[in-house]
């Protein structure tokens, strides 16, 4: 069982990505902004980060960079869960350290054989 960290800060997106990872088997850590995630990052270590780009405080684009760049949470592989569904937010979202770029609506089956490739091997 991985721990996974979702970062969101919408009350129903977070319920549902909660429910497709916690049926994977997993343990949810929630976050609802990207200082928030930052933090919970730091202070969890999670197996893995769902984290959505357009939110207050710190964007998601911002916090992913914030916790690659982190030599205690840069090996945590980090999904950019949007609606931002244009080339160049793709492009801009991996090099701020992503590893995968998921659109929403989320497809479940895409999203959870997303995670299965990037959690690390128990």
């Amino acid at each position: 069982m991985a721990r996974i960290l979702i970062v969101d800060d919408s009350p129903s997106q977070l319920v549902g990505l909660k429910r497709i990872v916690e049926k994977m088997g997993h343990q949810v850590i929630t976050a609802e902004d990207g200082s928030a995630g930052v933090e919970a990052a730091k202070r969890e270590i999670p197996d893995l980060i769902l984290m959505d780009v357009v939110m207050p405080n710190l964007n998601g684009f911002q916090a992913t960079r914030t916790i690659a760049k982190d030599a205690k949470t840069s090996h945590i592989p980090i999904v950019l869960v949007t609606t931002k569904d244009q080339e160049t937010d793709r492009v801009w979202g991996m090099r701020q350290g992503a590893k995968a770029y998921v659109t929403k609506p989320v497809n479940e089956g895409d999203l959870m054989q997303t995670i299965q490739k990037l959690l690390p091997a128990a």
